[in-house]
């Protein structure tokens, strides 16, 4: 069975959400002590793990078939 292939274009989201510094340049809210900027950085790769985990579990092909 083929699997659709546009779950590929959930990519996109996790490339262009750390490209948005000229939204998240700032320091409040703070989360821990540290400035928005640097924990929305981290968040932006955490989020892409979880898509790319997500887009690969959905796109991969069965290699038993």
């Amino acid at each position: 069975m083929r699997r659709s292939r546009h779950w590929q274009w959930l990519l996109v989201l996790p490339t262009v959400a750390p490209l948005l510094t000229p939204l998240t340049n700032r320091i409040e809210p703070m989360l821990a002590g540290v400035p928005f900027f640097f924990w929305y950085q981290f968040a932006c790769a955490l989020f892409a793990i979880l898509t790319i985990a997500v887009v690969h579990v959905l796109t991969r092909e069965d290699v038993h078939e």
